[in-house]
């Protein structure tokens, strides 16, 4: 059964290690969105040549990350002073395999489960 979550506010989502983002809900709209980042569509043309899928994954991740990450709690720099959101900051984050495996786990694969098992 598929559960419909129809809420279009957005929410906290804990990535552990104290660091939480406040990020709108996943949506087609926000997926097709991420495809006009020129990062991926880079990639995408590259990826006939040399781009992984590990590297696809951290360029979407990237991507979807700017456009919904509204707030984030728990990120400060060398001195422990709280950093003040940015797209760089967001990358930046993505960059530290925890968190990106987080965000990947608890915020985009819901959305490619779903769409694995409308194929199966």
């Amino acid at each position: 059964m598929l559960r419909l979550n129809l809420s279009t506010e957005p929410q906290w989502l804990d990535l552990g290690h104290g660091l939480r983002l406040f990020v709108e809900p996943l949506t087609t709209a926000i997926m097709l969105a991420a495809r006009s980042d020129p990062a991926i569509i880079a990639a995408a043309a590259d990826a006939e040549n040399s781009a992984s899928n590990d590297d696809l994954a951290r360029i979407v991740a990237k991507a979807v990350a700017r456009i919904v990450v509204k707030d984030w709690e728990g990120v400060g720099d060398g001195d422990g002073k709280p950093l003040p959101l940015t797209p760089e900051g967001i990358d930046a984050l993505l960059e530290l395999w925890p968190i990106f495996e987080a965000f990947q786990t608890k915020y985009i694969a819901g959305a490619l489960i779903l769409d694995a098992e409308k194929n199966a």
